[in-house]
C-alpha cells in the first residue's frame, strides 16, 4: 500500500449510508447477433458528497452505468439503491451532464440556467436569483444575456454546470464533459469543478478516458474491464487537493491504472481484429 493511493474493494461499506449502492448489478441488451451483456455483477458503493472516477476502453458500459444510476435504464439483474432506498424509476435529483452539452442557442445564458427551474414550476424571481447565484459561482456573472452561440467552449461547459448545481442535484452524473476540450481549457476547468466540488460537496461520479484528469479529480477512480463491463480495480487517491497534472505523485498513480487500462484497451483491439476477420 502506498501513501498516495491505496487498491480496495468497490463495494467495501462506508462508514455511514452510501449515497448510491450497486448490489451485483447486470445489464444486458438483445442485439441482432444475440444477447450482449454490457455489465456484470457490478457491486459498488458511492458515499454522500465523493468524487468518483470511472475509467474504461470503449465499450466497456461506463454509458450504461451512468443511465442505471441516473434512474434512466433499469438493471437486467441486481439493484441499486439510493440513500437506503431502491431505485425504481427516473431519480430527479440525479443530474446528468454529457460531452453534448444540450444548451438552447435561443436562450440567454441565464435563460439556459433558468431552464430546468422553470420546467419544475419556481417563480421567476427565484429562479432569476438562483441562476445568477450559480452564475457567479463558474465565474460567468458577465455573460448572463450572453447567447451560447457568443461563448467559447469552455464557457458552455461552465454554463451546464451552473444550470445542473441550480436544481441542486443529490448526484452529479458526467458523462466525458471534457472530453472535447483542447488541454488548457481541460485544465482550467478541472480547477473551476474541484473548487465547486469543494464548494459544494456534491456526490460527482465522473466517467472519463482520460487517466490523468481521473487521478486529479477524484477521491477514488474505478477502472472498469472491456465488455462485459467489470470492476477491475478500485484505488484510493490519497494525494492532497487542490491537484496538478503536472504533479510527478499524481503521474505515479496515474501509471499504475494506465498499466491496468492498456490490458483492456488491447481486449479491446482484438476482439475488434476478430470481428474484422469473421466479417
Amino acid at each position: 500500500m502506498s501513501t498516495i493511493w491505496a487498491r480496495e474493494r468497490a463495494e467495501s461499506h462506508p462508514k455511514e449510508q452510501p449515497k448510491l449502492h450497486l448490489k451485483h448489478v447486470t445489464r444486458l441488451f438483445q442485439t441482432p447477433n444475440g444477447p450482449l451483456t454490457a455489465l456484470d455483477d457490478i457491486s459498488l458503493n458511492v458515499a454522500e458528497g465523493e468524487f468518483l472516477c470511472l475509467v474504461g476502453p470503449s465499450g466497456c458500459g461506463k454509458s450504461t452505468l451512468l443511465n442505471l444510476m441516473a434512474g434512466l435504464d433499469r438493471p437486467t439483474e441486481g439493484e441499486i439503491w439510493k440513500d437506503g432506498e431502491r431505485l425504481d424509476g427516473p431519480a430527479t435529483d440525479h443530474i446528468m451532464i454529457f460531452q453534448e452539452l444540450g444548451l438552447f442557442p435561443w436562450l440567454t445564458v441565464r435563460e439556459n440556467v433558468e431552464f430546468g427551474l422553470r420546467m419544475r414550476g419556481v417563480a421567476k424571481p427565484e429562479r432569476q436569483a438562483r441562476a445568477r447565484e450559480y452564475l457567479r459561482l463558474v465565474h460567468l456573472s458577465h455573460f448572463e444575456r450572453s447567447y451560447i452561440h457568443q461563448l467559447s467552449g469552455g464557457m458552455k461547459q461552465r454554463v451546464a454546470l451552473a444550470r445542473a448545481l441550480a436544481t441542486d442535484p443529490a448526484v452529479l452524473l458526467m458523462d466525458e464533459p471534457f472530453a472535447a476540450l483542447d488541454a488548457q481549457t481541460r485544465d482550467r476547468l478541472h480547477e473551476e469543478l474541484e473548487r465547486i466540488w469543494t464548494e459544494t460537496r456534491k456526490t460527482i461520479v465522473f466517467v472519463t478516458h482520460n487517466v490523468r484528469e481521473a487521478v486529479r479529480l477524484g477521491d477514488r477512480v474505478v477502472v472498469l474491464t472491456f465488455r462485459p463491463g467489470r470492476i477491475k480495480t478500485a484505488l484510493t487517491v490519497k494525494l492532497p487537493r487542490p491537484r496538478h497534472l503536472e504533479d510527478p505523485h499524481l503521474a505515479l498513480v496515474a501509471r499504475d491504472l494506465l498499466v491496468q487500462l492498456k490490458e483492456e484497451i488491447s481486449r479491446s483491439a482484438k476482439e475488434e481484429y476478430r470481428d474484422e476477420e469473421s466479417g
